[in-house]
C-alpha cells in the first residue's frame, strides 16, 4: 500500500509523523511524497491558531487531487479537539485521538476496509499512556527527533493544548536511554530532545528534568543534543550548571516569555514574572555567555495596551537573547482567554508583531557579529546550488553558510565564522582534521 503523510504544526508533530511513517515502512509500505497518487493519506494536524484549522482542510482536499480514491486518516490535536468538524470535511475516512495516533498503522486495514467514517478519539485521561516518537533515517536528515514527554498540567488561559495533548506524561529514564543509543547507531549527527512541557519531565520512578539531562550527559553520545522549547519556571541552578559544563548538551535554549508585562502574565496565567524571568536568564549568560537564547512573545493578547506592549519592548531590549519567535494573538474558541475582556483589533496586534519582529532581526545581527572570528562547530544541513554553500547552524544557533562540493559528508565540522553573509555568517574549515569524526564503535 501506498502511504503518503504530512506535518501540520509544531516540530513535535514532525516528530511523531516520522514515527509513523517508520512503523508503516517496517510493515512493508510504500511511504511517497504527500501530493503524490497513494492509497492512504495521513494528515497530523495542530490547532494553535484558527488558520490551522482553515490549513487542515487545504492540505486534505491537495491530497485528494492527487489521490482522489485515497482514504483519509485526520490525526493531532485538530482531530481531537474537533472530530466531528474534521469528519465533515469531504473525503475524510478516519478522525483518530492524539493518544493513538502512533498506532495508526496497525489501523490502516480497518480504515481501508470500512465503508463508513471511522470516529477513534477517546478521551484523554490521567491514565492515558504516553506514546514514544522519535524521527527516522526515512527523513534523510541530519538532526533527529525524541519526544521525552508529552501533554501539559498547565491551564494558561490562551492554551489548547491540555484539551488536546492530554495530562502531562513520559517516556521512562530507561527508554529514554535505549531511544537515544538507538539514535547513535543509525547515525545522527543531533538529537533534540523534545517535549509539551519538557522542564516538567517526571518519571514514576521519581526521575525529574535534572536526572535525565545527567543521564545523557554521563552516557558519552556520539553527537549533540539540543534541548526542545523549556519553560523559565522549570530551569534550576542545577539545569544551569549541568549545562555549563556539558560535552553533549548545546548552548541553545528556547524559554517562553509571552510577555514582559507581570499583569499580562498573569491573565495568561503563567507560572512566573518577568523578574524571575530575567533572573533566569541572566543567570544562563552569566555562566554560558555564548549561549542562544530564543524566546517566544505574544502580542496583543486581550488587555494588552500599549503601556503593556512598550513594558514588554523595554524588558526584552535589556535582556541577552539571539532571536525571537513573535506570534499574533488569535482567539482559539475552547480557551479562557476568549472570554476575557479588553480584546486588541488586529491591526494593532501586527503592528506591535511587525516591531517585535524588527527587533529579533536587529538582534540576531548582533549576536551573529558576535560570534565572527569564533571557532564553532557546524552541522551541514542542505546544499545550495546556486551558490555552492552548504547551510545549517552551530552548537549556539548561529546560521552558517559554507562554501562546499556538494558531495560533502553532512558531518560535523571544526568552523571559523569569518564575516556576515545574508542572514547568516560564512564561514572556513579550520582544517582536514577538525572534522568531527565520533566512533560509533560501541554503538554498533
Amino acid at each position: 500500500m501506498r502511504v503518503a503523510l504530512t506535518t501540520l504544526g509544531c516540530k513535535l508533530n514532525a516528530t511523531e509523523t516520522s514515527a509513523i511513517e517508520r512503523r508503516f515502512a517496517a510493515m512493508g509500505h510504500d511511504i511517497v511524497e504527500y501530493g503524490q497518487p497513494a492509497d492512504l493519506l495521513v494528515v497530523n494536524t495542530c490547532t494553535v491558531t484558527e488558520a490551522a484549522d482553515v490549513e487542515c482542510r487545504k492540505v486534505v482536499r491537495k491530497g485528494l487531487r492527487a489521490a482522489p480514491a485515497a482514504r483519509v486518516v485526520v490525526t493531532g490535536c485538530y482531530a481531537q479537539l474537533k472530530p466531528d468538524a474534521v469528519l465533515s470535511i469531504d473525503g475524510v475516512s478516519a478522525v483518530v485521538g492524539t493518544a493513538s495516533k502512533i498506532s495508526i498503522p496497525e489501523m490502516a486495514d480497518t480504515i481501508m476496509q470500512s465503508s463508513v467514517p471511522l470516529r477513534m478519539v477517546p478521551p484523554l485521561t490521567g491514565q492515558t499512556l504516553f506514546s514514544p516518537a522519535r524521527s527516522s533515517r526515512i527523513n534523510t536528515r541530519t538532526r533527529a527527533f525524541l519526544k521525552v514527554q508529552d501533554g501539559c498540567d498547565y491551564s494558561c488561559s490562551f492554551c489548547t493544548i491540555p484539551k488536546a495533548r492530554g495530562p502531562s506524561r513520559v517516556m521512562t529514564l530507561s527508554d529514554v536511554r535505549q531511544e537515544l543509543s538507538a539514535i547513535a547507531r543509525e547515525g545522527f549527527h543531533e538529537c533534540v530532545v523534545s517535549g509539551i512541557n519538557l522542564g516538567e519531565y517526571a518519571d514514576a520512578g521519581g526521575s525529574r528534568m535534572i536526572d535525565l539531562l545527567h543521564m545523557i550527559e554521563a552516557m558519552d553520545l556520539p553527537y549533540r543534543v539540543r534541548l526542545g522549547s523549556i519553560e523559565p519556571n522549570t530551569i534550576s541552578d542545577g539545569i544551569i550548571e549541568l549545562l555549563a559544563s556539558s560535552r553533549t548538551i548545546v548552548p541553545h535554549l528556547h524559554i517562553p516569555l509571552q510577555s514582559g508585562s507581570g499583569e499580562i502574565l498573569r491573565r495568561m496565567r503563567r507560572r512566573y514574572n518577568p523578574t524571575m524571568y530575567r533572573s533566569v536568564v541572566e543567570k544562563i549568560i552569566g555562566r554560558i555567555p555564548d549561549a542562544a537564547v530564543g524566546i517566544d512573545v505574544i502580542t496583543g493578547f486581550p488587555g494588552e495596551t500599549e503601556h503593556h506592549a512598550r513594558q514588554t519592548e523595554q524588558f526584552l531590549a535589556e535582556l541577552p537573547w539571539a532571536y525571537l519567535h513573535v506570534f499574533t494573538y488569535s482567539e482559539r474558541a475552547d480557551t479562557d482567554a476568549t472570554l476575557m475582556g479588553g480584546s486588541v483589533d488586529v491591526a494593532t496586534r501586527r503592528e506591535r508583531t511587525r516591531r517585535l519582529r524588527q527587533m529579533s532581526q536587529q538582534r540576531t545581527l548582533e549576536f551573529h557579529r558576535a560570534n565572527i572570528g569564533r571557532e564553532r562547530t557546524f552541522l551541514p544541513e542542505g546544499y545550495e546550488q546556486e551558490s555552492g554553500c552548504w547551510t545549517g547552524w552551530t552548537e549556539n544557533h548561529v546560521a552558517v553558510r559554507l562554501p562546499g562540493e556538494p558531495e560533502m559528508q553532512k558531518r560535523p565540522i571544526r568552523v571559523r565564522l569569518v564575516c556576515e553573509d545574508g542572514a547568516a555568517l560564512r564561514a572556513e574549515v579550520l582544517d582536514e582534521t577538525s572534522i568531527e569524526q565520533p566512533s560509533l564503535a560501541e554503538w554498533v
